[in-house]
This record gives C-alpha cells, structure tokens and sequence, in this order.
C-alpha cells in the first residue's frame, strides 16, 4: 500500500493526512474484497524497516492501525470476515497488542475472507525464523519450511500488486511470491478503489499461469 506520502505532498498536506486517507481506502478495498468473493486478502501495514521513520510519523502509524481495528472489529463480526496478522506484531506496544490479539481471538471462528494484516513484517526475517523452526524438528524441506511460514494455512498468493509505480517487491512476501502473478499499478494508495481491484482481478483472469511447466 505504497504512495500515502507522496499522495499528501502533491495536495501540500502533512504526510499524517496522507496515513489518513490511506486507511479509508483500506476500509473500502477490504469491503469490496469481501463482496468480491476474496478468499484473503493480505495489507503490507508495517515493515520491519519502517521503523527507520520518524518517531512522530510511527506515532502516527500505531495511532491509526488501533482506531481502525477498534472501528472496524465489529464489522469484521458482523460480516464474517477473519483476521490474521503476519510479522513480529508482538514487538509492538503493549496496549496494541492486547488490541490485535483480542480482535485475533474473537474473529477467529469466522470462515468468510481472511484479512491478513503485516505488522513488524519483513520477509528475509519470516523466512528465516521458519527455517529456523524447521530445523529445530528435523530436515529442512520446502514442505517444512512452508509450514512453519507466517502464513501458514493461508491460500497460496495468486495476486500481488503494488502501488504508486514502484516496480519491486521491497521484502514482502518473498517465498509466497514465487508462482504469484505480479501487477504494479502508478495509482497512489490513497486513490486506489475498489475499481481498481476489479480492473486488477479481471487482468489477472486473462493470464495464463503455467508454473514453469511450459
């Protein structure tokens, strides 16, 4: 969900107003992804660089992810959407962890879409404490390294796309991505909509994916 920055630069705004606007596309694209049929849907909220940021600008990142899990949970319930957290969320304030794991534990019967949210998210470090894990109990496969994934018993990804025309993967998801279809879009997460998610599904329908077979 790249481009909140640069979206509030060119209307001369505060980058805080930026975050703000990027959340309400979350609230709308999460939504129309329920009443497209996703079955999961996964937001890069907060990487393990993103630290790097100014202290008031990851402030301002906490501030926002706690008032829109406590807006949000109740239609989360209400509409049979489970929620899923990759990363090393438990690194993060207390207060916000008590919040994600009480949201975690009350969506966790729902079978609709799952939102998996990355928080503390970097995927070199999920690679490598699951083949950490996978060591621990025996031979290292790729089976067994898959298994012990943050997203683990998640779909296989089918689709990822990156906003505001940076073209790269920038440490998410990096083992998922292997048989992924790739779309970077110059669209500024704070203008994408749900009609860019659609026009996106519809592209990726026409693709072929083969899986090195051919």
């Amino acid at each position: 969900m790249d481009g909140n920055g640069r979206w509030a630069k060119k209307r001369h705004l505060p980058r805080a107003v930026g975050h703000q606007r990027g959340v309400e596309a979350v609230r709308e694209v999460v939504r129309a992804a329920r009443s497209m049929g996703l079955e999961a849907l996964t937001l890069y909220a907060f990487s393990t660089e993103n630290w790097r940021r100014s202290e008031d600008e990851v402030s301002t990142l906490m501030g926002l992810l706690k008032r829109y899990i406590q807006s949000d949970l109740e239609e989360f319930i209400a509409n049979n959407v489970r929620l899923r957290v990759i990363g090393e969320y438990r690194a993060l304030a207390g207060d916000i962890v008590e919040l994600l794991d009480d949201a975690l534990a009350r969506t966790a019967h729902n079978h609709g879409t799952t939102l998996a949210v990355a928080l503390n998210y970097g995927a070199q470090d999920e690679i490598a404490r699951a083949a950490a894990r996978a060591a621990a109990q025996g031979a290292v496969t790729v089976e067994s390294i898959e298994a012990e994934l943050d997203t683990a018993g998640m779909p296989p990804l089918d689709l990822l796309i990156r906003t505001s025309g940076e073209v790269r993967l920038s440490n998410f998801l990096l083992w998922q991505a292997a048989y992924a279809e790739m779309m970077f879009v110059d669209t500024l997460w704070p203008d994408f909509t749900p009609a860019h998610l659609e026009a996106a599904l519809e592209e990726f329908a026409k693709r072929e994916r083969r899986y090195g077979g051919r």
